[in-house]
């Protein structure tokens, strides 16, 4: 039994062809790769769910603006990293930095920080030169247009989500937004020295 095990085990993975992290724009296109970049790395997702929390939070609060201007200000700042890596511009730090937005921006919802609907913008915009940068770097085969394309659409829609649930979240008990935004920090931690 333990030999047959052992033959099949040793046939399956060397049959097995290598894992791609993301999708091969190749074989599903480039809007597709871009689509599904952001999604692949749960660093990407915790950092664009707090921007949407954090959005939603400072709504709530009574900033009406800041649900729309904080997103929009991640999107563009992301933009803005995203040539910056096509010009052959170098960022330091960019992964640490990607983790550290995870952290930061887990606290600020978890401590639900008020800031001015602008200041919030540029705060996040500031991870957020980092994240673009990340996917910059990572384009590979695709075509630039169709790949930004295709990842700034879905850290659009990872944000809508994030405003959707916080909205919610506010009108049931907004203590869960801040306890999501403490768990999204631990989990940026275990990220970072896990």
């Amino acid at each position: 039994m333990l030999k047959r095990f052992s033959l099949a085990a040793a046939t399956l993975a060397a049959a097995a062809t290598p894992a791609l992290a993301h999708l091969n724009p190749l074989e599903h296109g480039s809007v597709m790769a871009g689509l599904s970049h952001p999604l692949f790395g749960l660093d990407h997702i915790l950092a664009m769910a707090a921007v949407g929390l954090w959005a939603a939070q400072l709504s709530s609060a009574g900033d009406r603006k800041a649900l729309w201007a904080v997103p929009a200000g991640f999107v563009a700042a992301m933009a803005a990293g995203f040539g910056l890596a096509l010009a052959g511009v170098a960022l330091p730090v960019v992964e640490p930095a990607i983790l550290a937005s995870v952290v930061a921006l887990g606290l600020v919802v978890a401590l639900a920080v008020r800031l001015p609907a602008a200041a919030g913008a540029a705060a996040v915009g500031l991870f957020a030169l980092f994240h673009g940068h990340a996917h910059g770097g990572e384009l590979g085969a695709a075509t630039a247009l169709q790949y930004g394309i295709g990842f700034v659409a879905s850290t659009a829609a990872l944000h809508l989500g994030g405003m959707g649930l916080g909205l919610t979240i506010s009108r049931l008990h907004p203590q869960i937004a801040r306890l999501l935004g403490g768990l999204t920090a631990v989990a940026g931690l275990s990220l970072a020295f896990g």
